[in-house]
């Protein structure tokens, strides 16, 4: 007999596993099943830590009947959490980054949640960060309790308790591997954890990208801010270290590009039939990219974290894929430009240096845009023509730190992009594009004067 839900929050929970067949076949001998966590209400896994947050802050006296839940969140535990305090008769407030896309937005406000974006190239201490904004809103507004994903350890208590169990049943015990990209860190810690205990030898794959810190910390235990620089994938990676995240519990980290991911979501549709989000694009790419660690005799489990319909205006998007370098065009790449030597490494200066130690490098290298870092991490930009413009109205402003005028950071593309691509990113605005070549470790600048040199 079917079970009827008392409410939706019934709902949450026991979603499928499903074989993958063509993206895997001739490549991976191994068993792989994706565990479909886009069958939850809000369609993704964050629902299951959602709720258990909350519960637990209701037994502890945290959350208080009538009170308002606080979050940073880039879109699915906002939508968690919304639901439950529909369910509940809460109030939400979330703060969210200028990265999200627009349909995970919109889909908050649908739920009544009130949603503050701000700005992603941030430090999490700035407090313009999405993080401390939500900080400041639960000190702020009379009743709020912050749920706070990335350190409330009932994120991960959540998965070790659902997750973790159904993975195992639904395998009959047979899993040997889980891959799972790694934001919050709830999922890989809580279901790895679950599944280790139940079996020692089962590996744990996080899925990071290019970008985040994770890796690099796991491999040598050195935060390093050097990692961090802006990145398009969503839903994983992060510049900070979530007490969620269990380095212990997950064995390997994997950075996967933006583009691959990008590139992969899409494949998952029109190959499995399967409309996931950018993470699964994550996790399946890492996937194959780690294929000679399989035998098979093993049997994968990949989360797919959430739906695709909250991409429509990016992965799903031509468009948005052009715009970004990422569908496949014959001729020159920015990897033609690196090789012939007309783009240069990337040089940058902190952005509390003055304006004149940024004037004097920018004459010595005959730069005409440079690039500014806090601590080392990318945050902003400078080129001739606004620094010309600055020194007109005001020539004391010299003397000023560089970040008082800097622009937006250059937008980060992969080394395989186009040369008409990258020809169109270049704009009075927008004077440079930054190119990642992810085998070297290396960023290279290439502005409009580097692609006439390759076009003439």
């Amino acid at each position: 007999m079917t079970k009827i839900c008392d409410t939706i929050l019934d709902a949450i929970g026991h979603t499928p596993m499903v074989r993958i067949n063509r993206i895997t076949k001739d490549v991976i001998t191994a068993t792989v099943l994706a565990k479909i966590e886009t069958f939850n209400p809000g369609n993704s896994n964050k629902d299951r830590m959602a709720l258990k947050m909350i519960e637990d802050a209701e037994r502890s006296g945290a959350l208080k009947p009538g009170g308002t839940i606080v979050e940073g969140t880039s879109g699915n535990t906002g939508m968690g959490l919304a639901i439950a305090a529909v369910i509940k008769g809460y109030r939400c407030i979330f703060t969210t980054t200028d990265k999200q896309s627009k349909e995970k937005v919109d889909a908050l406000k649908a739920f009544g949640a009130e949603v503050i974006v701000c700005p992603t190239n941030v430090d999490p201490e700035d407090p313009r960060s999405y993080y401390s904004v939500s900080s400041r809103l639960e000190h702020e507004v009379p009743g709020a309790w912050k749920a706070n994903q990335y350190d409330n350890l009932s994120n991960s208590a959540a998965h070790y308790e659902q997750t973790g169990p159904e993975i195992w049943e639904q395998t009959d015990g047979r899993i040997t591997d889980l891959v799972v990209g790694v934001g919050t860190g709830g999922t890989a810690s809580g279901a790895g954890r679950f599944l280790k205990e139940k079996n020692p030898g089962i590996r744990v794959w996080g899925i990071d990208t290019y970008g985040s810190v994770f890796k690099k910390y796991k491999e040598t235990g050195i935060f390093d801010k050097n990692e961090i620089y802006p990145y398009i994938t969503e839903g994983i990676g992060e510049d900070f270290l979530p007490k969620n995240v269990d380095f212990d519990v997950i064995d390997h980290f994997e950075k996967v590009t933006d583009r691959d991911a990008a590139i992969m979501t899409r494949r998952i549709a029109r190959e499995e039939g399967i409309f996931a989000g950018n993470s699964a694009g994550s996790a399946m790419a890492g996937l194959l990219q780690l294929r000679d660690r399989f035998s098979e005799n093993d049997v994968v489990v990949v989360i797919f974290h959430d739906h695709g319909s909250r991409y429509l205006g990016k992965m799903f998007n031509d468009e948005w894929m052009r715009a970004k370098g990422f569908l496949e065009k014959a001729g020159m790449t920015a990897a033609t430009l690196v090789a012939s030597g007309l783009s240069g490494e990337l040089c940058s200066i902190e952005a509390t240096e003055p304006i004149d130690a940024a004037v004097r490098l920018m004459r010595e290298h005959d730069f005409s845009q440079i690039s500014i870092t806090h601590d080392r991490r990318l945050v902003g930009s400078l080129n001739e023509t606004h620094l010309y413009e600055a020194l007109l109205r005001d020539p004391e402003v010299v003397k000023r730190p560089v970040h008082e005028i800097m622009q937006p950071a250059f937008p980060f593309v992969d080394i395989s992009t186009n040369v008409d691509q990258l020809a169109t990113m270049i704009t009075p605005a927008n004077p440079a594009v930054l190119v990642r070549d992810f085998k070297t470790d290396k960023t290279f600048i290439i502005t409009r004067t580097d692609v006439i040199r390759l076009l003439c």
